[in-house]
Formats: C-alpha cells, structure tokens, sequence
C-alpha cells in the first residue's frame, strides 16, 4: 500500500509533468521542421524500444518508448534521436535530399533546432498568462513591513514604511524583486534607495549569508536583510497585461537561474543545489499536494529550465547544435564529420556525468544515502 501510495503521489504527477514539457519541446521542433518541408519519421515520448504508437498519413511514427524520460522527434536523414546524419544522407537522391533536415539552409536547420527551446519558453508564458489572468499575479508594493532587530537591514538603518526603489541600480517594482536581489547576494554590499516621508535616501546594506532547508529537504544558501513585507494581493491583469507580465516574470526567471548557475561555478552556491529526476519527481508529488495553482507555477519554472538547458552550447544539446551552425556560418562550411563526431561523444559524456552527478546529489539530499550507510553500520 505504500509503493501504490508513492507512486501515485510521486512517480505520476512527474510523469505528467515530464510529458507535458516533453511533447510541447518535441512539438516545436516538429511543427517548424514541417513548416521547413522536412519529413519526420518518428515523434517519440521516451527512449528505448517501442511499447505501442500509430503512424499518420504523412509517414510519421508517433510512440511511446520504455524510458520515459524525454523523448525526441526523428527527421529524415537523422541516424539517433541526437539527430547525427546518417551515412546514407551523401547518397541521397534530389528528392530525398528535399525533405531532409542535413540538406536544409542554414537558417532552416538553425530555425528548427531552436524551436524547442523557444516552444518551452512559450508554453511558460502562455501558462502564466493565463494563470495571471484567472487568479492573479502575486504583487507586493516594495514597502518594508517589519524590521528585525540585530538584523541586516537595522544595521543600514532601514525603518518600517520605507519604500525600497532602486537596488544596485536596478528598479524595484514589489517586494519581490528585493528578495530575488537580496537572496542571490548572500554576504555582498548593496546600494539600497528608500523613500522615506517623501525623501529619497541612499543606504548601504550587506544581507547576512543564511543556510536553510526548504520543504522538500534540500539546504540552500541565501542572503537576507532581515525585513518583512506589509501585505500582498493577487492582481488579476487583462489578456494583454497578462501575456507582458508574464515574458517579464519568465526573463526574470532565467536571469535567476543563469546567475545561481554562475554563483555554483564560482563557488559562492553549492553544487547541492543541483538536481535530478529523483528531487524533480519529489517535488512534483509535493508541489500537486499543495494545488493547482502551485503545480502551474512549478510546470511553467520548470519548463523555463528545460528550455534554458538545451540552449547550452554542449554538443548533444540543441545549443550544441546551434554552436555547430555558427561555427559552419563562419567558415563557410559544416564542420567535418569527425569534428562532429567527437564533439558529440564529448557532449554525451557532460551529459552523463551532469546526470549522475545531479542524481547522486538527489540521492544525499533524499537520504537514500544515508540510509543505506545505516543499514551496513
């Protein structure tokens, strides 16, 4: 009773979540190769052998394969799901070389690689459009509720019922831009303006480096001032507000991202934070319990994620491939095969390790780990 319980709680709403994101990342990929006049052959949910599928009209095999992490959509000339050329791709006759991805413009083959990535992008944009529309968009005015005593903000001589206005330079709109900031700088000096009785004032302020464990078991390192907000509201926006608060919220996401990225490569972050499929199927099922509107948050974050990965340059990625076809805009010619080759034996290996690394940390901060050390000791 308890496997059907942790499979019903954890392991579906991940699968669910996974092919939503999946498909809508395969679909962009496929509509633009078929607005390309490149023919498919297979759109796959998964990898691995085939466990059942139907073939439509224009040739394409749509399946479901026994791995069902990912997927891909196979084009004509392609020899793997990586979308390496096939050996036959040089003997190919004049009409097969028309509907073949490898024998498309360079734009063509730039359009099509990047349509997936940019359909996750989409995607997050539309769902939160809609979520904005419907229930609202969290919104906290930048005004300072409470103030803790020996905190960060007491030191810089921040009062209850300042406005906080500009960061670094940066304009604050809610009290959600301050803890975005204030949370990617743990132990860094930052430049606060606060308007108090109608006066800007400049203060310097510097958000103590703070270790907590979320709800879902994993420790992260943050900074924080020591404030509170005064209230927050849901506003309901119309369809077009809707759609532009939620491009804004999504750049501000990947920005997020890409700097705590650069914050785990410099070494300012952890690597703990990273994470695989075994803590995304973890908070899948936690974040379902919490309700709808939570699991849209979490499916349109991690859809924003997905997209952003496979934009890195690492060969194997679809910002592997785009790094090709710049390279092949420059020189005037693809690389060669071999080149190609052991770019991409070089990509599976970043991969794979980036899995096993990220899979392993899942297992530390799930204590499977420690709970197999305790079986042994």
């Amino acid at each position: 009773m308890e496997l059907i319980g942790s499979v019903s709680e954890y392991i579906i709403p991940f699968l669910v979540v996974l092919t939503i994101l999946v498909f809508v990342h395969e679909l962009g990929h496929y509509l633009v190769a078929r607005l390309c006049g490149v023919k498919i052959e297979a759109f796959s949910f998964g990898f691995g052998p085939e466990l059942f599928g139907v073939t439509d009209s224009t040739g394409t095999r749509w399946k479901v394969s026994l791995v069902p992490l990912g997927g891909y959509v196979k084009m004509f000339g392609d020899a793997n799901a990586a979308s390496m050329p096939g050996e036959e791709v040089a003997g190919m006759t004049a009409a097969e070389r028309a509907v073949s991805f490898h024998h498309k413009s360079l734009g063509a083959r730039i359009a099509i690689v990047a349509a997936g990535p940019i359909a996750n992008f989409l995607f997050a944009i539309v769902v939160l459009a809609g979520l904005f529309s419907v229930y609202g968009q969290p919104y906290t005015p930048p005004e300072v509720g409470i103030v803790q005593d020996g905190s960060a903000a007491e030191a810089a001589g921040i009062l209850p019922g300042d406005r906080v206005v500009e960061i670094d330079g940066e304009t604050i709109d809610r009290f959600e831009d301050i803890q975005r900031i204030v949370r990617m700088a743990p132990g860094e000096p930052l430049e606060l303006v606060v308007v108090r009785d109608g006066r800007a004032l400049a203060l310097d302020a510097v958000p103590v480096a703070t270790s907590f464990t979320d709800r879902f078991g994993n420790q992260h390192a943050i900074g924080l001032l020591g404030i509170g907000r005064s209230g927050v509201e849901y506003r309901r926006h119309d369809p077009f507000t809707a759609i532009w608060q939620a491009g804004e919220e999504t750049v501000i996401l990947i920005v997020g991202t890409l700097e705590a990225l650069g914050q785990i490569i410099t070494g300012v972050r952890g690597t703990e934070d990273l994470g695989g499929p075994l803590r995304i199927a973890q908070m899948s099922g936690e974040v379902a319990q919490t309700g709808l509107v939570s699991l849209i948050w979490f499916v349109a974050i991690l859809s924003i994620n997905l997209g952003l990965i496979n934009l890195f340059p690492i060969p194997l990625l679809d910002g592997g491939h785009l790094l090709f076809y710049v390279i092949e805009g420059i020189r005037g010619k693809p690389l060669g095969e071999r080149a190609q080759e052991y770019g991409f034996r070089i990509g599976l290996a970043l991969v794979l390790t980036l899995m096993l690394f990220a899979t392993w940390n899942d297992l530390v901060q799930l204590r499977v780990v420690e709970f197999f050390r305790e079986l042994v000791s």
